[in-house]
């Protein structure tokens, strides 16, 4: 393995077929947690016990991929626009635009219906065709200027109404609007996104630097998990978006991988980039294991859970490398091509589905093969009709971009 590889200028294959293969089990397991009957693996270990699931990796894996990928989005940013208000501009935006999307699928079903002018499902999905409307990609030189800026201000304006019309009922009685205390998975990635950001620009020119921020990172879970400390534990992430240090951690992991697989450096052959990911990958399970006392828990967010999943995204991601990078091939990957490169656009389509069915009353799938293998077939089934659909609307040109 002795291969020279030039420093990458477009997108890494592998980058993007690891994305898509996470987002086709994401939509997987979250169908299959509706199904009842199946054995502890396949669902979310609860937040007592000591212990993780497959499933329990799959939100961190995909932390770590966007930490893999950031290198790469800094650096195309700053191709087009050298300008760090700019840059920081577009990290504050695309945060602000995760955060907002992300509270709209945490509060459809917390909706007072009695309060609103329309029903729940109505508002999550003409807040979801807004946020498509606004942040779709139109052509460059579109032949109806005017209709593009009209669909996107329309777009934004119909975002902006259903969230100025929510209104919930508070657990004191008392009649609230959004409720801000779980933003829902989007939410997070852009809570966390922002965090590393944060540390990772204005030290991205130091090679060894994500690596010290990812130990400084683990150190603060593990302190706020041993309950050495507390008091960022109960700031909301609004103010505080490394919250207990986890998903920042894993993020910057990725950070650190991309720089060991992408960044010019001394080691330029692959052998020694594989070399040093899996020694790093070592590391990392070595620390999980040695800090398994303060527990394994995805709810919970403890430093074995998070180094156990960088362990096993640092794996993953250097045998996706030989194969679609190195190797390149990448065609069996066909059926997540557009979730991986349409990601935001693929994660929304199941809650599309499930507002629209919801607005019209149907019920079927939601009390019919819901138990046991049934309800697997059906969640296969699901998942792979939904990633057909990404594939056509990604061929008819909808895109989403942040």
């Amino acid at each position: 393995m002795s291969t020279t590889l030039p420093r990458p200028t477009t997108r890494i294959a592998s980058i993007d077929i690891f994305r898509g293969l996470t987002m086709m089990v994401m939509i997987f397991v979250n169908e299959l947690a509706e199904v009842k009957g199946l054995p502890a693996w396949t669902y979310h270990m609860p937040g007592k016990v000591n212990a993780m699931t497959y499933v329990d990796m799959v939100f961190p894996i995909f932390l770590f991929i966007m930490g893999l990928s950031l290198p790469l989005a800094v650096q195309q940013r700053l191709k087009k626009n050298a300008s760090a208000p700019a840059l920081w501009l577009h990290i504050v935006l695309r945060s602000a635009a995760l955060i907002l999307i992300g509270l709209v699928l945490a509060n459809a079903d917390k909706a007072a219906p009695s309060l609103m002018p329309i029903r729940p499902s109505a508002w999550a999905l003409l807040a979801l065709f807004g946020a498509v409307l606004f942040w779709a990609v139109y052509p460059r030189t579109p032949r109806h200027p005017v209709l593009v800026h009209t669909l996107r201000y329309l777009g934004l304006a119909a975002l902006l109404t259903m969230y100025a019309i929510f209104r919930r009922i508070g657990r004191d009685g008392q009649v609230q609007w959004i409720d801000p205390s779980y933003p829902e998975i989007l939410g997070l990635i852009g809570f966390t996104y922002l965090a590393v950001c944060l540390l990772y620009v204005p030290t991205r020119r130091i090679l060894w630097a994500p690596f010290a921020w990812f130990v400084a990172l683990l150190v603060l879970n593990c302190i706020s998990i041993a309950h050495w400390y507390g008091f960022t534990n109960h700031l909301p992430l609004y103010i505080n978006p490394f919250g207990n240090g986890a998903m920042p951690c894993i993020a910057m992991a990725g950070v650190a991988t991309s720089n060991l697989f992408l960044e010019p450096h001394h080691w330029s052959a692959l052998g020694a980039k594989v070399t040093a990911a899996l020694s790093f990958a070592a590391l990392v399970l070595t620390a999980g294991y040695l800090l398994i006392p303060l527990g394994i828990s995805k709810i919970r967010a403890t430093p074995t859970w998070s180094l156990y999943c960088v362990g096993a995204g640092i794996f993953l991601f250097t045998l996706l490398y030989w194969i679609c990078d190195v190797k390149g091939k990448t065609g069996w990957a066909f059926f997540v091509k557009s979730a991986g490169s349409n990601t935001l656009l693929t994660y929304l389509l199941p809650d599309f589905f499930e507002f629209f069915t919801g607005f019209f009353g149907i019920a079927y799938l939601s009390v019919h093969w819901n138990v046991g293998m049934p309800g697997v077939w059906k969640s296969v089934v699901f998942t792979l009709v939904m990633l057909a659909l990404s594939s056509l609307l990604t061929r008819m040109k909808l895109r989403l971009h942040l």
